[in-house]
């Protein structure tokens, strides 16, 4: 692999960064709709609900995504590595280790960190099952088998590890490619059968849907941030290949393509509120679905990788600043010191992994238990960015509030929904977070 260096190596670093960094919220539309419309949300597919929705998905996508992480965060490199450790000792750095702030910040640090550590076993498992469920569409007698498919097929994820992300994202890339303009593909040919989907673009029809079903709404939010997993995971990999192929790969492919996708299952139930059992699937002509259930289970697999990968540099990080116990790092590109591979927790996290897919079974379930780890960790990113614009880039106070207000108010609404569903499986990530916590 070409090193980040040189004009000549942003075509295959951007390549990269769409197979590593953008697999987890490219592949967010498998479940993201599906679950904001679960009955037991009880928002029903309507209209005026449908247009909510996707209003409020697209401006998040936005204001968390695009705003907050790709056009604000990834400046906050420490040395070349991205993540919440690297942001943490940006942040120390800022305040002075002799600061009584210096106690705080260690512990939303660490405790950031902790939760992304929860977010990485879901993610895998999640991704994967929600992929493979889509056999189930096909043909019921699939079923029984999505478990132990998905099982086996994380267990080769976890095996190539080794190899190293570089190579990992070459070989990625492409597919993930292919991916993104499948589902383009998919979601605008929707559109353009009920264009009175795109009324989703205005952000006021997100608010109108926040202040029409207020408790309803509220709830809600907690599957709706389905569709921005994967956001603290493109900091984390900031190391392996850049922020301006991060930057790159997001604007000119992912964006549109995820867009494109959410107006299009939007557009579907605009038509057909029925398909809200699985409305990506549903996208899918029946000829191409068998073809759909193989390529999305591949982006799957694919979209795993930026967990992984992110929890590798979180691991050396940690372990730099003196916060974990040393243990064996293998360095896996002999061009960029952040590409790493950490045997032990390669296979403790496939075992932990392994265990959800089957305690859970389904995605559905999953959905429940995964979103209060990822906007934990999104919430305690945005305070420790304050501090860094703050005490360390000497930012005035105004434009440190006024930088970080509307993020904060966003990560905490969609915090405080996902702790309604502490008990319908959140307390699992929650329960890794405190082991992981106290280890520190």
């Amino acid at each position: 692999m070409t090193t980040k260096t040189g004009a000549a190596s942003l075509p295959t670093l951007t390549l990269c960064a769409v197979g590593v960094v953008y697999g987890d919220i490219g592949t967010s539309p498998l479940y993201a709709v599906q679950e904001s419309f679960n009955p037991v949300h009880g928002i029903a597919p309507l209209p005026v609900n449908v247009i909510g929705v996707i209003s409020v998905m697209v401006w998040t996508l936005v204001t968390v995504v695009a705003l907050k992480y790709v056009v604000l965060i990834l400046r906050a490199d420490n040395r070349g590595e991205g993540g919440i450790m690297a942001l943490t000792a940006l942040a120390i750095s800022a305040v002075g280790r002799k600061s009584r702030r210096i106690g705080i910040v260690v512990t939303l640090g660490l405790l950031g960190a902790a939760l992304f550590c929860g977010d990485g076993v879901i993610t895998p498992s999640i991704s994967v099952l929600s992929a493979v469920e889509g056999l189930g569409v096909a043909t019921p007698a699939f079923k029984p088998y999505a478990v132990p498919l998905a099982v086996a097929i994380l267990t080769g994820l976890y095996m190539v590890q080794k190899n190293g992300t570089g190579r990992i994202g070459v070989l990625f890339g492409p597919v993930l490619t292919v991916w993104f303009l499948v589902i383009a593909a998919t979601g605008a040919t929707a559109i353009a059968r009920a264009p009175q989907i795109l009324a989703a673009l205005d952000p006021l029809r997100a608010v109108e849907f926040l202040g029409r079903n207020r408790g309803i709404g509220f709830v809600a939010l907690g599957a709706i941030v389905l569709s921005v997993t994967g956001a603290e995971a493109l900091y984390a990999d900031l190391g392996h290949f850049g922020k301006r192929a991060i930057r790159t790969a997001w604007f000119s492919l992912v964006f549109p393509s995820l867009l494109l996708n959410y107006l299009g299952q939007g557009a579907l139930l605009l038509t057909d509120s029925a398909a809200a059992d699985n409305p990506f699937y549903r996208l899918v002509p029946a000829w191409g679905l068998i073809p759909m259930v193989v390529l999305a289970t591949t982006a799957t697999v694919i979209a795993s990788q930026a967990t992984i990968s992110g929890t590798f540099s979180f691991v050396k990080q940690a372990i730099q600043l003196g916060y974990l116990p040393r243990m064996q790092i293998v360095q896996t590109s002999p061009q960029s010191p952040h590409q790493v591979y950490l045997p032990g927790v390669n296979w403790l996290q496939f075992a932990l992994v392994a265990t959800v897919t089957i305690a859970f079974g389904n995605s559905s379930a999953l959905a429940a238990a995964y979103g209060i780890a990822v906007t934990g960790t999104m919430l305690i990113t945005t305070l420790l960015t304050f501090v860094v614009l703050r005490y360390g880039w000497k930012y005035p106070l105004w434009l440190a509030v006024g930088a970080t207000g509307v993020f904060l108010l966003v990560d905490a609404a969609f915090f405080c929904a996902n702790t309604l569903r502490i008990v319908q499986g959140g307390w699992f990530p929650l329960a890794i977070a405190t082991v992981v916590f106290s280890s520190c």
